[in-house]
Formats: C-alpha cells, structure tokens, sequence
C-alpha cells in the first residue's frame, strides 16, 4: 500500500532529527558568537555574532580582553596591601618583669603638666586649660587625702577667651600608673594598636601581558567557557578605587554533553513508546492511524534541542525549520478529522500560516538582537498552535455535535482523544525547554492521561465495545438472512415463477404469461434490494449504476450518477455505502423530488459519497430524533457508519432539499 504523504514527512523529520541530533552532541561545539584579534599588546573583540550569547551578554566589537578561559590578558590595578612578615623578637623584648604592688600615693604627687593660674574674681588660684576643667569634674569624694577641691570654681576670663584644643587621645595615668575607669577605680594600661600596612595600587597602570601568535591562536579557536573585556572608555575613566566596569561571560551557556545525551536518550524513548502504545491501539482507536505523526511531533523538540544549544548559526537554523516541519504530519492528520469542508479548509489555512511563521522567525532570529527573547517565545508558541488548532477542531465538533457523528455514544472519547492528540506536543515542546530530571510538564502529563484513561475512559470504552459487537452482529445477522432470503427466492420461486410462465406462453394464455413475468421482475428487484451479486463482484461504483437506474423509475425524474472508482474498498464498507445510498435515494424518491444527484468517490485515502434531492429538505433536529420518531431509515444508516468507522452527514440545504454524505478513512 502507498504510504501517505504525511507519514514520509514524519519519517523524513524522524531521521533527519535524529541525524543530527547525534552529530551535534559527537562533534558540535558551542559558538558564542564572539571573534578575537590582536592588536598590538591588546586582545580586542573583532566582532560579536547577532542572536549569541555574546551579544546577550553586552558585548561589543572594539572592547579590550581582559581574561579569556581563566588565562589573564590584562591586569588592571586593584588595592592590595604589602605582604609584611613581622621580624622576630629579641630575647631582651621576650622578657617581661612584674613590678612589686606599692601603695596608691596621693594625687597632689602625681606628676602633671604645668598649667598657667590666673587669679579668680574670688582671689582663689584658678587654672585654665583643659587639664584643669578635667580635674575640676572630679567629685571630691574620689581626690586623694590632702586634696582639697572647689565644686563652685569657675574659669578665668583668660580661659573662657582662648580656643580649645583638642589634645590627642591618650590614657589618664591614676598614681598607681594605670588609666581611671568611669567610675574613677584603677585600670590597666592599654596601647593604642599600631597602624597597619597601608594598601598600594599593584599594578600601577593597567598592563597588558603579551602572548605570542600561538598562544593566541590557541586562545581565539578553544571552547570560550570565561570571557571578561571592558570597553577603552572605562578602561580610560576607571581607577582601583572607584572599581572597573568588565563585561562577563560564564560558562552557563556551555551545556555539558550528558544534558544533550539526555535530550537524544529522552527523544528516542518518547519514540518508540509512542510508536509502540499508539501503533496497538492501547492509547484509542482514534489516534491509532496517527501514530507515526504523533510520537514524531512529541519527540522532535528533544530530538534537535542538541541543534540550539550549539548557538551555531547554521545548526540553529536546520533546527527552526525541523521543529516546526514534525508537527506538520500530525496536524494535517488532525485536520482530516474535520467533518465540515469550510473548517478543515480554514484550519488548514492556520495551520500553513503558524508553520510558515515559526520557519521565517527561526531564520530571523539570526538577524535579531540576542536580547529579543520575545521572538523565541512567539516561535514556541507558533510551534505548539500547529497541531493544537486541527486537534480542537477536530474535537470540538464531535462533542457539540455528537447525534450527527457515528457511534454518538463513543464521541465523548473521541473528542477527548483528538483534543489530547493536539495538546502534547506543546507540553513536550515546553519540557524541552525547561528541561528538568522529572521531565514536567509531560511526564505530569502523560501520567493524568493515564490515570484518566485507567478510571474513566477503559470502562466507558468497554461498555461502548460490547455495544458496538451487538451492533455489528445484528449486522452480520441481517445482512446473512438477506442472504439466505434472497437465494431462497432465487434458487425456488423464481425457478417455479419461470417454469409456469413458459407453460402459459405453451397453453396460448399471454396475458397470465405477462402477469407471470412482472413477478418474476420484481422478485429478482426484491433479490437484488437483499443481496446484490453485482455488489460482491464489481464492486459498489457498478452497484450504484443499477441501483439509480432502479431508482429513476420509481422518482419521476432525473437520478445522475458521479462516480470516480480507485481503489475498491474492503467488502464490508462498499456493503455500508450500497445501504446507505439504498435508503438515501429511497428516501429522496418518496420524501424528495428529482433532480437526485448521487456523487462516488474512491481513492486510497478513502471514500465519500452524497445524495442531494431538491425536495423540502429533512427537518431541523430529524437527524438527532430519528430513533425516538421512528424513522428507521435514518436509524439504519447510523448503524451502518458506526460498523465502518465512518462520518455520516445528514442536513437540510438552506435553499431546500437534503444532503446525506458518508466519509470513511481507512486506518
């Protein structure tokens, strides 16, 4: 059988991931975007490459290396204080001596500065200066015996005119040698901490080192994981104590080969899993033919995420295009389960234009600026809306719509199961993105389908199975008595009928011979309603040839038959359209009026057929009331698209008649 074109899409994005995948986790390299030369003791940046890591960075053509690969390519000064080894102690400053305790002489025997007096305006000696102030706030309780001190004594007018001054900080001796406390007790002596190393610019100015033409080649063609450069302007303007402006560039833009492993090992499970579970029929009938199209699209984001983080222009754009070209297949698989021609058309539309802009902004990003992250959002979400629209498309109508579809009781799942179909390949693209160890958002994903289809959707489907094998066995049991009744009357009455009407015509009575004939056509007519042999042997085009002919003498008028006969379906679904087309005609020869245009189309990727009359037209909601208002004939063609899997449409045209349309896809 002829593969479709979606399926060869599929497979060709399959591989080319794939492909490629693995080329760029064995020999890739990451480009940042960054291109180097010498100019004089400088490294410079030659140029910076739009859309790098690089140009996200902040950096620009013209500015100076400063380090490349934790290798130093120039010094800028920095404060650094001196390395000052103290030198060792002499044996005579290692020895210390305890002086014998004495007993606390009197304040008035401690040595003090000379200080000038003056006489007070009460003629008592007065001192001025701030040793003396200090030693008029004693309290005279803490002076020593035979010190006499004034509380109500006040400066001289020499001391109030003359500035103070602000001796430096030094201890307070007490007569035992030790500073005064607050309190005015005896402390110990303390010496001020001597000032440390005064810090020095190292170097100077800033200093280039030179490197050769090797060093520099090698520098400029290695894997930059450490990059940091300023701009002549600051190196110019800056100093070691206002700081230096340098632009950095770490090595977070390096994925390590085990990520991209993962990201290929990830893609290739999702692969065969969903190829696996979808091909069995364990994920839903429905999405059973879009198994190649679907564990595609849900494994190519982390089959050409390799490709990305190259940040190599070329990689990056084999990737924007593969990205997009995987879910192509599912959508337009997911757009062919669209009933309404109008829908499937402009979800079509939508389809080609979200996939055309996801392309043309994966070749713009390498134009854009680096720090447009807007575009990279918009990709992805272009990339997500394109099996997402056809999949609630397709979904949707079956649900609002259920008594118009086959099997209405199995539409709730089938809508849920085209609506899932749709959806994952977003959340496997967003998990690409934010690749995590527990792969959310699908495995979260993948795990409430699971539990969803555990509890809820298996037992509905089993219920709905056993109504189905009643069905297809009322089926099989009605259509084997239209068998058998059929070749009864063949094989006994119509031999009898046959052998009378040649004894009439041998007696001479012509007239009873004619009647015998009439019965004789409408007995094989009846045969042909039961079981046509042309049917099993031509096929259904041929059978609708006799059966409009039929139907032309009973309707009035014209009855025309467009047929285009491909490939022949399988036997039980041209036996459903013959029934179908049965009905439908004889209903528009009693219900309608000529003219009946009967249209058959077989290709390999199905069949359609439709009967228009240009009668009244079927009343609103007949279709959806058919069973309660006893109209077996709709009723009858409901069940024989549910045997076949097939869309049946039933509707009144605006402008009068009734259309009836049967669409069947092989799986």
């Amino acid at each position: 059988m002829k593969a479709r074109p979606g399926t060869v899409l599929a497979v060709g994005v399959m591989t080319a991931g794939l492909t490629f995948g693995f080329l760029a986790l064995a020999i890739g390299r990451v480009d940042l975007g960054v291109r180097l030369e010498q100019d004089g003791p400088y490294v410079r940046i030659a140029s910076v490459a739009h859309d790098s890591p690089a140009q996200l960075e902040g950096f620009a053509p013209g500015m100076i290396v400063v380090s490349i690969n934790d290798t130093t390519l120039l010094r800028l000064p920095q404060y650094a204080y001196p390395d000052v080894t103290p030198a060792p102690a002499t044996p005579e400053e290692t020895m210390t001596t305890t002086p014998e305790p004495t007993p606390a002489p009197s304040v008035a025997a401690s040595p003090a500065p000379s200080v000038a007096a003056s006489p007070a305006p009460d003629g008592s000696p007065t001192a001025s200066g701030p040793t003396a102030s200090a030693a008029a706030a004693i309290p005279a309780e803490s002076a020593g015996p035979g010190t006499s001190a004034s509380s109500g004594a006040s400066p001289s007018p020499l001391a109030s005119s003359a500035p103070t001054l602000i001796p430096e900080p030094m201890p307070t001796l007490d007569a035992g040698g030790g500073p005064a406390d607050d309190a005015g007790g005896i402390g110990h002596a303390v010496a001020s901490p001597p000032e440390g190393p005064t810090p020095v610019l190292d170097p100077p100015v800033p200093t280039p080192i030179e490197i050769d033409g090797a060093t520099f080649n090698t520098l400029s063609n290695a894997d930059i994981f450490e990059l940091q450069a300023i701009t002549p302007y600051d190196l110019e303007h800056g100093s070691g104590g206002n700081g230096w402006s340098l632009t950095y560039l770490g090595g977070n833009y390096q994925t390590s080969s085990r990520r991209l492993a993962f990201d290929l090992v990830v893609g290739c499970l999702v692969l065969a899993a969903g190829l696996w579970l979808l091909a069995s029929g364990r994920a839903g009938a429905s999405v059973r033919p879009l198994a190649m199209p679907l564990a595609v699209a849900t494994a190519t984001p982390f089959l050409v995420w390799p490709l990305f983080a190259t940040w190599f222009g070329p990689a990056v754009a084999v990737a924007g295009v593969l990205l997009p070209l995987g879910m192509i297949p599912l959508a337009d698989g997911l757009a062919q389960r669209i009933r309404e021609a109008e829908i499937r058309r402009a979800v079509r539309m939508v389809t080609a234009a979200t996939a055309t802009g996801a392309v043309v902004i994966g070749f713009m990003r390498l134009g854009l600026d680096a720090s447009n992250v807007a575009a990279d959002w918009t990709r992805y979400l272009l990339v997500g809306a394109i099996p997402l629209v056809p999949g609630v498309a397709a979904a949707v109508p079956i649900a609002l719509n259920a008594s118009l579809e086959p099997g209405a009781d199995a539409a709730p799942i089938r809508s849920a199961e085209l609506a899932v179909a749709g959806a994952t390949p977003a959340l496997s693209l967003a998990t690409a993105v934010f690749l995590n160890p527990l792969l959310l958002p699908l495995s979260a994903w993948l795990a409430a389908i699971a539990v969803a289809g555990r509890f809820t959707v298996r037992p509905l489907a089993r219920l709905l199975s056993r109504a189905q094998l009643q069905r297809d066995l009322v089926v099989a049991a009605t259509e084997a008595e239209r068998a058998r009744v059929a070749a009864d009357i063949h094989d006994d009455a119509l031999q009898e009928l046959t052998l009378l009407v040649r004894r009439l015509d041998g007696a001479g009575d012509a007239e009873g011979a004619a009647m015998g004939r009439g019965v004789i056509e409408r007995l094989r007519a009846i045969c042909g309603d039961l079981r046509l042999p042309l049917l099993d042997d031509l096929g259904v085009g041929p059978a609708l040839d006799w059966l409009v002919q039929r139907i032309e003498t009973l309707a009035g008028g014209e009855v025309r038959l467009e047929r285009t006969d491909g490939v022949r379906p399988p036997p039980d679904v041209e036996l459903a359209f013959f029934r179908v087309a049965q009905e439908a005609l004889a209903n528009a020869a009693r219900h309608g009026k000529p003219p009946i245009v009967v249209r058959y189309h077989s290709t390999v990727d199905g069949a359609l057929l439709s009967v228009d009359d240009a009668g009244p037209g079927i009343g609103p909601g007949a279709a959806d009331l058919a069973e309660h208002a006893g109209r077996f004939g709709l009723l009858n063609m409901r069940q024989r698209a549910e045997q076949i899997d097939a869309i049946l449409d039933v509707r009144p045209w605006p402008g009068g008649g009734t259309h009836v349309g049967l669409q069947w896809r092989p799986h």
